[in-house]
């Protein structure tokens, strides 16, 4: 615990196996729990009354799949603080009753789960053609544990330890690229092909397209950039935001889920650029 109450002093520390502790200044109000100790994880200190009133929030909905009880704790308590609404799942089966009754607009998903594991989540949602934003947030570090993540339906992937302000920067970022933080209207039209940001709707010469929140996004980056070459570092900059070490073959896999979709309606729209990228333009 903190020694005379002084937080300040202290940095977060959010390790792969709980919180010994987490500064929450910037997240949380003054008088609000600012520390958990591992040896008592489930304990706050603060006020009581100022910790159930942080607990009311309206805002995009947020839902944190994890079975750490110290990760689900002070993620849920600085998100809410933020404005966001949260629900919580420990597991696999809680997390897909969640999904049906919650609604969320963004999961944040641990990998090692007690009945499953996070990967297979976000497959199964994939399966269901849902397109909840997915952030996983989990101690595997490894490169192909990544890809597998942002391959899977990932959108981002951040490992423990990790920040609070990083990840609530994530979850704002993503919820702009989707949608669901702005009010603004836009429908893209090319060729005839139509994305419409309103209704998240995608349409190829009249007939609806299912795509997954990360195709959506690469699409849409596709689409504001029209006859325009792409690098593959812009592409992975602006859709994922994330260093994948010069490894694009999760931007090549996203490509072939993507022209597999759209070119069942149509002739190719997604050209490959040799050595360079790709480009959205008409068909040859």
């Amino acid at each position: 615990m903190v020694p005379n109450g002084n937080y300040s002093a202290y940095s977060r520390y959010l390790t792969p196996f709980g919180i010994r502790r987490a500064r929450l200044d910037h997240l949380l109000p003054i008088g609000t729990a600012r520390c958990i100790d591992l040896q008592t994880p489930s304990r706050l200190t603060g006020t009581p009354a100022r910790l159930s009133a942080v607990s009311t929030a309206t805002g995009p909905r947020i839902l944190v799949v994890d079975d750490e009880p110290n990760i689900v704790e002070v993620v849920s308590m600085a998100l809410r603080y933020q404005g966001f609404e949260v629900a919580t799942a420990a597991n696999g089966a809680e997390a897909h009753a969640q999904v049906e009754a919650f609604r969320p607009q963004l999961l944040v998903l641990d990998v090692m789960l007690p009945d499953t594991t996070g990967f297979e989540i976000a497959e199964r949602l994939g399966a269901q053609r849902s397109s909840i934003p997915i952030i996983f947030l989990t101690a595997r570090d490894a490169q192909e544990d990544k890809l597998r993540g942002l391959t899977t339906g990932g959108d981002d992937y951040m490992t423990k330890p990790f920040s609070l302000e990083e990840l609530v920067a994530r979850i704002r970022t993503i919820l702009r690229r989707t949608g669901q933080g702005s009010d603004e209207s836009n429908r893209m039209v090319f060729e005839d092909l139509e994305l419409d940001d309103d209704t998240r709707e995608v349409l190829r010469a009249g007939q609806p397209i299912d795509l997954t929140a990360t195709e959506y996004r690469l699409l849409r980056y596709l689409l504001s950039n029209p006859r325009r070459v792409l690098t593959r570092a812009q592409i992975l900059d602006h859709v994922w935001e994330y260093d994948f070490g010069g490894d694009a073959r999760v931007l090549e896999t996203y490509i072939s889920y993507l022209r597999k979709k759209l070119d069942a309606h149509g002739p190719g729209l997604i050209h490959t650029v040799r050595g360079v990228g790709y480009a959205l333009r008409a068909p040859r």
